[in-house]
């Protein structure tokens, strides 16, 4: 008998579940090829469910429902509101591409989007492993058809296919690093498993041959070296407002599985999990930089811009435990929460003007298609410059203030090595600055190479410029959201 707490724990998730299937069969009886109210009706889904997963942080309660395999806290709420959010956006964003790219022939954009936020949410409320492994599947199946949702276009069914590969191959190692912790404790709980980790009484060996699949397995979803290979040929591959529906909200539901499984799960040996994110992230960080300046696309360039940036996410998850003290796992887990939620926020402008400058039958990718943009449309290079300098981590951007409260973390931990990773990310930030400004430079002092203006409906102008006044604004004033990683973080380490 399923209880009337359980049903009001996940009541978002059935609202998103109940209405995916509701615009489906809506959507057959609408002519416009804008999909006008399905359009509409998905917005309204998506921002009624927002207002309730805010309200359900803002009680700062922790719910346990379905026997234990379900928690809402205000972490995972936070998150999944944001990430609720970062859909609407792209949505907003994506729609006048999608049409003139043949791609809403059906309401497949939206039902798809539903779902793929619908997999985030059982991802970061999953207090289970099989739970939490049904979430994953059910965003990776909507994001290789979303991927491929351009039908007709060999690029973007390339795509599909190498992310359809490699995905299959990291859900494998998720999967079997998390059957080989099942057969080490005897539990899929994560409060059980942390608890059976926490006795001592399991063999090392078995746990941390399970970890290093698990980890692996996280890494493809983050998209960390040496698991980025589907990031770049994804990124450039898929149609961009597809690209940044893969690029924006995920990220913020894998960082929710990284902490229910690493650090709910399994911090008695963070000892073990922090050097593979050690690994991972200094190859990340010096692999991304790099690669990232020899590209002219300017997808491919963002994509592995954001391999760099995950790197920085992973340096402050791994210096949440110091020689065996926890004592300053909240500062350091909650500047990586604030690092994610800035490089989405960062991430959803700067690729809504890429798709603004996309135009019917032209691909604005190439970073030569930006060529004096201040001098086509001072306003939307005014936000890109924004966006471009909050990646660099440049003050008094977003980017900055997130970068800072990584170092603070590893600094804060006293240990001399940590004090040599964040010298060794300040030089890569440095060397990272370098692409960034290029586009800079492009937009602003090199002559255009068209004399087409930048036009863009009410809606998407609206929230173009509220998108790139938050990121300026955080930066200016970022305690507040400072504040919600860090309560959160708090509630969540205990509870």
């Amino acid at each position: 008998m399923i209880d009337k707490l359980s049903l009001i724990t996940v009541l978002p998730e059935l609202i998103l579940l109940v209405m995916a299937c509701a615009i489906a069969l809506i959507d057959l009886r609408v002519k416009s090829p804008l999909r006008g109210v399905t359009h509409v009706l998905t917005l309204l889904t998506l921002g009624a469910v927002a207002l309730l997963q805010a309200s359900y942080a803002s009680t700062g309660t922790t719910q346990y429902a379905f026997s234990n395999m379900v928690v809402s806290d205000s972490m995972g709420n936070w998150l999944k509101c944001f990430a609720t959010l970062a859909v609407m956006v792209t949505l907003v964003y994506g729609r006048a591409y999608a049409s003139q790219r043949d791609m809403l022939r059906g309401g497949e954009l939206f039902t798809l989007s539903i779902f793929a936020l619908l997999g985030m949410f059982v991802m970061i409320s999953g207090n289970n492993f099989l739970v939490i492994y049904m979430g994953l599947e059910l965003l990776t199946l909507s994001s290789y058809a979303l991927v491929a949702l351009r039908r007709d276009h060999v690029a973007a069914t390339e795509a599909a296919m190498k992310y359809f590969v490699l995905g299959a191959m990291a859900s494998g190692f998720l999967l079997y690093g998390m059957s080989m912790l099942y057969g080490a404790t005897g539990s899929l709980d994560v409060n059980e498993v942390f608890k059976a980790i926490a006795s001592g009484q399991i063999r090392h060996m078995v746990l941390v041959f399970g970890l290093v699949f698990l980890v692996a397995g996280l890494a493809f979803k983050l998209g960390v070296v040496p698991f980025h290979m589907w990031i770049p040929d994804v990124y450039q591959g898929a149609p961009t407002a597809v690209t940044l529906m893969i690029g924006g909200a995920p990220k913020l539901a894998a960082f929710a599985i990284v902490m229910r499984l690493l650090v709910e799960g399994m911090l008695p040996l963070a000892g073990d999990w922090q050097q593979m994110l050690m690994v991972l992230s200094i190859g990340s960080l010096l692999i991304g930089n790099l690669a990232a300046i020899a590209q002219t696309n300017i997808k491919r360039m963002l994509a592995f811009s954001t391999i760099s940036q995950m790197g920085f996410v992973l340096l402050g998850l791994m210096s949440g435990v110091v020689n065996g003290n926890t004592a300053s796992g909240a500062n350091a887990y909650s500047s990586a929460m604030f690092y994610v939620v800035s490089y989405v926020l960062t991430t959803l402008a700067s690729f809504g003007v890429i798709l603004l400058l996309s135009r019917d039958g032209f691909e604005s990718e190439e970073i030569a298609d930006f060529a004096g943009l201040n001098q086509r449309s001072p306003l939307y290079a005014a936000i890109m410059a924004i966006c471009l300098f909050s990646l660099a981590g440049i003050p008094p951007m977003v980017g900055f203030y997130a970068k800072l409260s990584v170092l603070q973390a590893l600094i804060a931990s006293g240990d001399s090595f940590y004090l040599a990773l964040a010298v060794f990310a300040v030089l890569m930030s440095l060397i990272g600055a370098f692409y960034y400004l290029r586009l800079i430079k492009v937009m602003y002092f090199d002559e255009p190479i068209t004399a087409t203006t930048v036009t863009a409906s009410a809606d998407v102008r609206v929230v173009l410029c509220i998108n790139g006044g938050l990121v300026l604004l955080l930066g200016i004033f970022p305690s507040g959201l400072m504040a919600v990683c860090a309560n959160s973080v708090r509630q969540m380490l205990g509870s």
